[in-house]
């Protein structure tokens, strides 16, 4: 009797796995294997411990979603839907390091973070995913495993730190469709409520009250305080006032400025200065225009005699330089300037980055008027 051969099983282009996490559920995703090249989908959905019969049947529901998921791609897969066929073979990690070096030649100091980014796309995506297989699924993958599975050493990293690593990715895919690899950036489809959220900035800063405690206070270094008050009325970053010149001060129709080029931005400013501020500014002596305003020690030095200070003037709040620039700040918004103008003043690219400052204010309005409760009982 002829032996009956058993039927080959055909190995599916598409495999629905698990992975382990730490709290006892399990992640899905679908790990794709096309061409001798393996790409991973995370799913966004987990298998909880059955501990009940109703986690048993939340289970099977999220196992069926999932399993159709599945059918979809493997349908989208087979049939050339996803556009495999036609587009030329970039390799993502090969398009990452060419953003590297491409961001190094343009003076870009993110190539640290760069390098780590491509590390965690290596792990979370594999060494064979191509640029046409970057899409809304693959970015919100990418964040979500950023959130709930990137541990390096075992131990989770702030989301300050996650939202670099997300950036890199971004801005490698903007490069990419300015370089018409891609034709959009998939980052762009994804709801902001769904990327990776920062805590609301806190700012310090110093009260008028503080101020004027300030003022009183002798310090040894006197630069370095007459430096910070000045910075308190004009909200220079510390690096711009060690890079100011004297000739970067001129008088305009009466009124004393600044022509800054902002260090962090890079972008020219011009700021009027206030009485205020041009009482703590040097006398300029026989200094020549390419002399700095302020002579001032390294900038760790200086919150090192500014720490110091602060504590003989009695303020015990977080201090540094850069308490300076969100004193003016909230100094200007408090005593009635507008917003726009504001961030003019700051320098700032963008009103969205001056409205932290604006909350700031809200919340003294919300103090000041609740000053009054239970006064008349």
């Amino acid at each position: 009797m002829a032996r009956v051969r058993k039927p080959q099983k055909v190995k599916e282009p598409i495999r629905l796995r698990m992975k382990n996490l730490s709290d006892g559920s399990k992640s899905l995703y679908l790990d794709i294997y096309r061409d001798g090249k393996r790409t991973y989908e995370y799913l966004k959905m987990y298998i909880i411990p059955e501990t009940n019969n109703n986690a048993r049947k939340q289970n099977q529901v999220t196992m069926d979603a999932a399993n159709a998921i599945k059918s979809k791609r493997i349908i989208e897969l087979t049939s050339g839907e996803a556009g495999f066929e036609n587009r030329e073979k970039i390799y993502l990690l090969d398009w990452m390091n060419t953003y590297k070096e491409n961001q190094a030649k343009r003076g870009k100091k993110d190539g640290s973070q760069i390098k780590v980014a491509i590390g965690i796309l290596k792990t979370f995506a594999g060494e064979r995913t191509t640029m046409d297989q970057i899409d809304k699924t693959f970015c919100q993958g990418y964040i979500d495993y950023l959130l709930t599975e990137y541990r390096p050493k075992g131990k989770r990293v702030s989301n300050y730190t996650l939202k670099c690593y997300y950036r890199v990715l971004d801005g490698a895919l903007n490069s990419a469709v300015r370089a018409e690899i891609i034709k959009v950036n998939p980052f762009t489809k994804i709801e902001k409520s769904d990327k990776i959220r920062l805590p609301e900035s806190k700012r310090s800063y110093m009260t008028i009250e503080e101020v004027r405690a300030l003022i009183a206070t002798p310090m040894k270094h006197e630069e370095v305080k007459n430096a910070y008050l000045f910075s308190c009325f004009c909200g220079l970053r510390i690096s711009d006032v060690i890079g100011l010149k004297w000739k970067d001060v001129f008088m305009d129709r009466g009124q004393y400025r600044l022509a800054v080029s902002m260090q962090k931005t890079k972008d020219p400013v011009y700021l009027p200065l206030s009485p205020e501020a041009l009482k703590w500014m040097p006398e300029r002596g026989d200094k020549t225009s390419s002399d700095p305003v302020f002579d001032l020690p390294s900038p760790t030095y200086v919150n090192v005699l500014l720490k110091d200070w602060a504590k003989a003037a009695g303020i015990s709040k977080r201090f540094s330089f850069h308490t300076s620039r969100h004193t003016f700040a909230t100094m200007m918004l408090t005593l009635g300037a507008d917003l726009y103008t504001t961030s003019k003043l700051l320098g700032h690219a963008d009103v969205k980055m001056t409205q932290v400052y604006a909350k700031i204010v809200n919340r003294k309005k919300d103090e000041a008027v609740n000053l009054v409760n239970g006064l008349f009982d």
